[in-house]
């Protein structure tokens, strides 16, 4: 009983990971040291990422509450934050308008106007989509590299059983329990790597499609002369609360003040 109880101990020590690498020797280590450059480059690329996401977002919230208000495109301009991506899109569009008037052969303003503005924009979200695949690679490489791992300690385990000339527990348990902890590496590494790709994508789509809606205004505004601007949140809730307010007692309300508070504004670019 004793003799069991110590052989059943001595097979105990064989599972684990760092039993695992010891007895996997160089190849099990450099498999688990490739796992971990793979697993610390997809979460290093998730906090970056998100972390310039939300500067973008925040650089959204800021423009519409206040680019908008502004009496001219360089005001507005200037209040946006300095290098920010909102700030280039609107730098970009003054310096395309300002070099329409200088090309020899002029094209329709418009299309100028749309092609400068999606090209500012189309720099930005490749910015965004850096290091993603990244994320991509990893996702779909580290279960292969674990698969590895598995391949060579199942192979282990087989040169280990021809040794002995017998499948005991002794010659396979250890070379089997290194294969299955670097197959669980491979999929610890890769799950979340994926799942950070999908949520990195679906939050850079919405970010898009803000800088598209604030392109499209812009290049109305610029193309009007500053006639056509989008209706700033805070000014449609000053003005259908002053509506409120100059309510008559006969039930009607002040239409054309409050119209002229939402469509008041310099109209210079």
């Amino acid at each position: 009983m004793n003799n069991a109880a110590t052989g059943t101990g001595g097979g105990a020590g064989n599972f684990g990971l760092m039993a695992a690498l010891h007895q996997g020797g160089t190849i099990a280590w450099a498999t688990f040291l490739v796992l971990v450059i793979m697993s610390a480059a997809s979460w290093y690329i998730l906090f970056v990422k998100l972390f310039e996401q939300q500067k973008i977002m925040n650089q959204a919230k800021r423009a519409r509450a206040s680019f908008w208000q502004s009496a001219n495109l360089r005001e507005g301009a200037g209040k946006l934050e300095k290098n920010s991506a909102y700030r280039q899109i609107v730098d970009d569009g003054i310096t395309a308008l300002e070099q329409h008037d200088k090309l020899t052969d002029p094209i329709d303003q418009h299309d100028w106007m749309l092609n400068s503005l999606a090209r500012s924009q189309g720099a930005i979200v490749s910015r965004l989509g850096s290091g993603l695949a990244v994320l991509a690679t990893v996702g779909s490489t580290a279960p292969f590299v674990g698969l590895f791992g598995t391949v060579v300690g199942i192979y282990r385990a087989l040169i280990k059983i021809g040794a002995a000339g017998q499948a005991s527990i002794d010659a396979v348990a250890g070379p089997v329990g290194e294969s299955l902890i670097m197959t669980a590496l491979g999929l610890a590494v890769a799950v979340p790597a994926v799942l950070a790709y999908n949520w990195l994508i679906r939050r850079n789509k919405s970010i898009v499609e803000e800088l598209s809606r604030f392109a499209n205004d812009l290049h109305g505004y610029m193309m009007s002369g500053g006639a056509v601007r989008p209706s700033a949140p805070a000014r449609a809730g000053a003005a259908a609360g002053a509506a409120r307010a100059t309510t008559s007692p006969g039930g009607t309300t002040a239409s054309g003040s409050a119209a002229g508070m939402t469509n008041s504004g310099p109209k210079k670019v």
